[in-house]
């Protein structure tokens, strides 16, 4: 949705069809003036952030009376209708209605992946991030692929349709393929009785299938073994106290994420470059393959922590980077300074590999430290972290974009 954001404020604000063979899909021989849309693709990032943030800071309240396996398929179903709606649709606002399913769907699809990685090794984190972070990349990718004039073509309607095949094989992955241990309460899809998962001391249960997590233990000759650890219940006030004992990890990752995202989806869309300049990309094309460069430095940090962990002095150090890189990307989207975008793209990757840093080592560092039997709940509200992050930079990168694009106007006059 992020990677069509640019497709979906130029294309359909302008009541353009949605076709490849537009004049936006053509470079620019020359920059004469500033090409600013009359909509940011900052409102597609607010669509696609706050109802993410809202099921983020909610449902890890709640969600642990609802099974895995409706919760997995209510994140199916909004990516499905997400996929449809934006690609039937007739204007910008029933688009946002699409992308708003979509961060449903997201939001929800991420609290219940990071609290059902609690039932697995310490390995499933970093697997989880690392598959996270490849999502990212393949879907930026597929989509700069897909709808690139020099490749396939497609027009985003059509591109939108094939995706389709993301929530088929996000089904597959888990009521097929995925094994799920004895800890996991499994309900009975014919029996409503089952759809509600017995967590309280007044209802009757069988504590084989009661919320446990597993826990990693070495016995005497150097064998590890896992043992279930019935998960606490939590009052409200210990629920707070829990996601406040996690501000050391949380806040470096909401300062990372705002300034990035502000740079994704603030700047990127302000900072384009002529034909010989811009490897003969169109200003769309320009936009899209920033997204796939940001998604693949994700994807190399995200992957990195098993083998490489960094201090926490350098996790404070991520936010400090990442500023950096947003204040010279906004003198660059006023002054046009850099010469070529092959420059931009090294930052945006940069700037890719500092987010998925921040990201998989706070994850990495709560699922060690945090007690196993508090440890499903505390894990299924660090997500909000980052989207808090993003959320915020949406509200910001709209007054500032507009502020950048008069600023645009002028200094191109002054050429």
């Amino acid at each position: 949705m992020l990677s069509g954001a640019e497709d979906i404020i130029e294309m359909q604000s302008q009541n353009v069809i949605k076709s490849s063979n537009t004049s936006v899909n053509v470079c620019f021989e020359k920059i004469s003036k500033a090409h600013c849309s009359k909509i940011s693709t900052s409102a597609v990032l607010l669509a696609d952030t706050i109802p993410c943030v809202i099921v983020e800071l909610t449902f890890p309240f709640f969600m642990y009376r609802i099974p895995y396996g409706i919760r997995h398929a209510a994140v199916v179903s909004c990516q499905a209708l997400s996929f449809i709606i934006v690609a039937f649709s007739p204007n910008v606002a029933v688009s946002l209605t699409g992308v708003v399913f979509a961060a449903i769907g997201a939001g929800l699809g991420a609290i219940n992946c990071l609290a059902l990685s609690s039932h697995f090794s310490k390995t499933s984190v970093s697997t989880w991030s690392s598959g996270t972070g490849a999502a990212g990349m393949v879907a930026s990718f597929a989509y700069a692929a897909f709808t690139e004039p020099h490749l396939a073509n497609l027009s985003p309607k059509v591109t939108m349709l094939i995706m389709l095949v993301i929530p088929l094989t996000y089904s597959m992955a888990y009521w097929a393929i995925l094994v799920k241990p004895n800890t996991i309460y499994k309900c009975n899809p014919i029996n409503p009785l089952t759809w509600i998962v017995p967590y309280s001391d007044d209802e009757v249960y069988d504590e084989s299938v009661l919320n446990i997590n597993n826990l990693e233990e070495e016995d005497n000759n150097g064998i590890v073994k896992t043992v279930g650890v019935i998960q606490k219940k939590l009052s409200l006030i210990e629920k707070l106290f829990v996601i406040k004992s996690l501000s050391n990890y949380t806040i470096p990752v909401i300062l990372v994420y705002f300034a990035q995202y502000f740079i994704n989806q603030g700047l990127t869309p302000l900072i384009y470059f002529d034909c010989s300049h811009g490897f003969y990309l169109s200003k769309a094309s320009q936009y899209r393959w920033f997204q796939v460069l940001y998604q693949t430095g994700t994807f190399i940090s995200r992957s990195s922590v098993n083998i490489i962990a960094i201090s926490m002095g350098t996790l404070y150090l991520m936010p400090v980077l990442q500023t950096f890189n947003a204040i010279f990307l906004t003198f660059n989207a006023v002054y046009f300074f850099v010469p070529h975008i092959s420059i931009i793209f090294c930052i945006i990757l940069f700037e890719g590999i500092i987010g998925g840093l921040s990201y998989v080592n706070s994850l990495h560092r709560m699922h060690r430290v945090i007690s196993p039997d508090i440890r499903e709940f505390a894990l299924s509200t660090a997500g909000a972290s980052r989207t808090l992050g993003i959320v915020m930079s949406g509200f910001i990168a709209i007054p500032i974009r507009n502020y950048i694009c008069s600023r645009q106007h002028s200094s191109m006059n002054g050429f």
